[in-house]
């Protein structure tokens, strides 16, 4: 590709965002500012119509608006911040160099900074941390006429209107919730309390996780769940669109765990060579030092293998066996923890679940292999000598072993990391497939031991 054709390149991508019939929708605006550099994008966002620029700063897939903003002149980029949902500047401005958020933070409003720090100081994966606080809020006096008005004045500057809640006149308690549909279908002058949802609001607390949010939201089919402090006054708002950019986010980052390597934390085009090593290099040294145990426990039987060379032939699926059977477990019980199918007390049900499962599964391997040992011996493809019966006995025996181990040690730890406090995902199949390897050979040269003993051992 010639480097000189970049530059050029940019400025048709940008000349495009900014022609009203080519610039496309919001999301192809995104995508189109993505692929721009930094500087680019900001002098781009800067000659965009006010509000268009602050739909694009507001979606989350703009994936370096932390960069951008400072490029901004700063008058403009307080006012596009002033525009912008709160808890959108509080997830960029976290991003941000702290210099460069200071500078920004000085000039906002009192109330603004006010209510960025307060989202910004609640623990990751909590409510707190991914709510809004722009949502729309009534006194319980009032009627449904001057409940649709006050919409009518403050929709553009609220996340959602698709639920009003009613507050309690002198204390600013949450008394109830109001759907719009219920609310343009009730009489102009009857109070606004007439059309409200019947039973107590479903809430959540700022230091919920949100896992547990996204779980009450799914339950109760809700576009919204109120965030209340212990005196039930009003904190925010949780919208179904935060807990899937939150999924999104948390099932990307899984995702990288279970294939054996810290979570990139970034797209992975935006992550330099550097950074790709160092998240990589770790966990691939780790489990390759397990692997080493590996080749401890062949030298430990050198002596058998040496005397019964057969046995060599099996090693790759036996091994390939409990590491699969492992992996299928840990991936299950995970699943099972992160949605609460699951708590840390029942571990001992799944151990007892899982038993019968592994031996079962491995008496399945186990049948495969005895099979295919009497089929190449029949047929005459492989000679496994005069004792091939009881080599396809120890094949058989050892993989119900193995697979009863590595479904037990599978699904037992996801558990054991959460008791650690340790995120359960770091229970990668790669790791699984490594624990299970030394195990598996010790499993294996043991059964071998005992059947093959005066015979080939």
């Amino acid at each position: 590709m010639n480097m000189n054709s970049l530059p050029l390149r940019a400025g048709h991508a940008a000349r495009a965002l900014l022609t009203p019939s080519r610039g496309g929708t919001i999301a192809e605006r995104v995508e189109a500012l993505n692929a721009l550099p930094a500087e680019k994008a900001a002098e781009t966002l800067s000659r965009m119509p006010f509000e268009k620029a602050i739909k694009i700063l507001d979606r989350p897939e703009l994936r370096h608006a932390a960069q951008i903003i400072p490029l901004i002149e700063i008058g403009h980029a307080t006012r596009l911040i002033h525009g912008m949902a709160n808890d959108r500047v509080a997830d960029v401005f976290l991003e941000m160099e702290p210099d460069e958020r200071e500078l920004l933070f000085a000039r906002l409003d009192e109330n603004v900074r006010v209510a960025i720090k307060g989202l910004m100081g609640y623990p990751p994966r909590t409510a707190g941390s991914i709510m809004t606080t722009e949502f729309v809020s009534v006194p319980h006096t009032w009627t449904i006429a001057r409940t649709l008005e006050h919409i009518r004045q403050v929709e553009r500057t609220r996340e959602t209107v698709y639920a009003i809640y009613v507050l309690d006149a002198e204390t600013q308690e949450l008394l109830r919730v109001v759907t719009l549909r219920r609310l343009i279908t009730g009489q102009p002058d009857a109070e606004i309390l007439s059309v409200a949802q019947v039973g107590e609001p479903v809430t959540a607390t700022p230091l919920m996780k949100q896992e547990d949010v996204a779980r009450l939201i799914r339950r109760h089919d809700l576009l919204a769940l109120p965030v209340i402090d212990e005196r039930r006054h009003m904190l925010g708002i949780v919208t179904v669109d935060d807990v899937i950019d939150t999924m999104i986010a948390d099932t990307t980052e899984d995702a990288q765990k279970f294939g054996g390597m810290e979570a990139l934390g970034k797209p992975y085009m935006k992550i330099g060579f550097a950074g790709m090593i160092r998240k990589r290099a770790g966990w691939l040294a780790a489990l390759f030092l397990g692997e080493m145990l590996t080749a401890s426990a062949m030298q430990h039987f050198e002596g058998e293998l040496e005397k019964a060379v057969v046995l060599t032939l099996f090693i790759p699926l036996i091994m390939s066996s409990g590491g699969n059977s492992g992996s299928q477990a840990t991936s299950l019980i995970i699943r099972a923890l992160a949605i609460g199918e699951l708590k840390l007390s029942d571990w001992w049900r799944v151990a007892i679940r899982e038993l019968p499962t592994g031996i079962a599964l491995g008496a399945i391997l186990g049948a495969v292999g005895l099979a295919r040992v009497v089929l190449w011996q029949s047929i005459g493809l492989y000679d496994y000598g005069q004792h091939w019966v009881l080599i396809g006995a120890t094949v058989f025996s050892a993989l119900v072993g193995i697979v009863t181990f590595g479904s037990l040690a599978g699904s037992m730890l996801p558990f054991g990391l959460q008791k650690l406090g340790l995120d359960p995902a770091s229970a990668s199949a790669p790791f699984v497939a490594t624990l299970v390897d030394v195990t598996g050979l010790v499993i294996y040269f043991s059964v071998a031991l005992l059947i093959l003993s005066g015979t080939l051992l």
